[in-house]
């Protein structure tokens, strides 16, 4: 009978599928999201690898387990890949006039700083922002517009506080508690 190993496969998916997510979540700082996904992931793993124990001479459940796992993998990052959790900080090095690139970013609702420097052959416009790692597709979509050979550079933020994002995107309804500050006035 197979129900047993596909139990075993479907809980060892999800454990995985929800630790990968979790642990990008981790490294990603969302202090409520990871302990969420933690609680439900070793709840399951605790049914799955009991399941396996009690059946130990039964390598259905074996291969059932690694397959659940494997696929795992693969399903949490994808999954990751669609949920696109956390902000990205973007970098544009130009020796271009940026007043192209700055006007639609800000017309799309971004908030955009720039910084004149030196590059290795001269003077060199920098413009910083950061977006919300849903939205980078679109803001690459820009910069290619601007000057499809342009140099950027993207990094995962960990955090950041008091940006300007587009309005329609600002406010994220989530399942989980988030932090809410209270001003004094004085």
């Amino acid at each position: 009978m197979f129900v047993l190993p596909l139990i075993i496969f479907t809980a060892e998916l999800s454990v995985v599928t929800v630790g990968t997510v979790r642990t990008i979540a981790i490294a990603r700082g969302m202090k409520w999201l990871a302990p969420a996904l933690g609680l439900f992931e070793v709840s399951i793993w605790l049914y799955a690898i009991g399941a396996v124990m009690k059946n130990l001479s039964d390598p259905s459940c074996y291969v059932a387990y690694a397959a659940g796992f494997s696929l795992g993998n693969f399903l949490g990052v994808f999954l990751e890949g669609k949920l696109a959790l956390g902000n990205l900080f973007v970098r544009v090095i130009t020796r271009r006039d940026t007043s192209e690139l700055i006007g639609n970013l800000q017309m799309t609702g971004y908030g955009v700083t720039t910084v004149g420097a030196r590059g290795a052959t001269g003077p060199v416009q920098i413009v910083l922002t950061v977006i919300k790692r849903k939205d980078w597709d679109r803001v690459r979509s820009i910069i290619r517009a601007f000057d499809a050979k342009v140099f950027y550079s993207v990094d995962d933020l960990h955090s950041a506080a008091e940006g300007v994002f587009p309005a329609a995107r600002s406010r994220v309804r989530t399942l989980l508690p988030s932090v809410v500050s209270f001003e004094r006035v004085a």
